[in-house]
């Protein structure tokens, strides 16, 4: 299977979860999978359409604990009168909107895509290569197409998973994220389930729940990444 890799790095990023308005905005610890679609098209400089695109990756930062940036939003409306000693008729009149914002520094992404054919623009991206919020300037360290192998063993790491694997991994967080934003419909978001995994875990575990008369599962592997204990780096499209 040839797929489109990509890594990217930069100095900070930011994934806030779209629940909290006020006071807070923690981070997410990886790219939800909208992100990561926004992020493609604008390398791509145009929507791509969502059907049979499928991607995976590896996410990474260097946060030893959780970092927040003090910041300020002014939120404005409309005014009237005049400004304080002066007969210039005041048009509009906000108030600070302090908030702590969580950042995760020295971020850095191995995207895989199955979309090989798309090589030359992200050697070339369309627009400036950020993750995030539109601050957070990445850059593209290394684009090339790699052919993964399927295997009987890998390890998964520093990802994110589709739900149905929070039996198989028996690790990580179960977060509910922006899957996609739908612009017909004004943005409105589609969630999804994931399960975010930080360490490592082979597959398969043996003290993992599984049906006795599944088949074995096959993964897709990277054979360019480190072998451990007969496995490498396994990817969920």
């Amino acid at each position: 299977m040839k797929v489109l890799r990509i890594v990217a790095e930069g100095l900070t990023t930011s994934f806030r979860y779209p629940h909290f308005m006020q006071g807070v905005q923690p981070s997410y610890p990886m790219p939800p999978p909208a992100t990561i679609y926004g992020h493609i098209c604008s390398a791509l400089g145009e929507w791509a359409d969502p059907a049979g695109l499928q991607f995976g990756y590896c996410f990474t930062h260097q946060n030893l604990q959780p970092l927040r940036d003090k910041e300020h939003t002014i939120v404005l409306s409309p005014a009237t009168g005049k400004l304080p000693g002066t007969q210039i008729p005041k048009v509009l009149e906000g108030n600070v909107n302090p908030f702590e914002r969580e950042l995760l520094f020295f971020p850095r992404l191995t995207l895989y895509i199955n979309r090989p054919e798309w090589l030359s623009a992200f050697r070339s991206p369309r627009y400036a290569v950020i993750l995030g919020r539109s601050q957070d300037l990445f850059a593209y360290v290394d684009v090339r197409v790699v052919e993964l192998a399927e295997a009987d063993h890998a390890y998964f790491e520093h990802t994110l998973l589709p739900y149905r694997m929070a039996l198989q991994v028996m690790r990580g967080v179960t977060l509910l994220m922006p899957r996609f934003l739908d612009y017909d419909r004004r943005r409105a978001p589609q969630f999804s389930r994931y399960v975010a995994l930080t360490e490592r875990v082979r597959l398969p575990n043996e003290q993992g729940f599984q049906f006795a008369d599944a088949p074995a599962p096959r993964f897709w592997v990277d054979p360019t990444t480190p072998d451990d204990h007969g496995a490498q780096r396994g990817l969920a499209f």
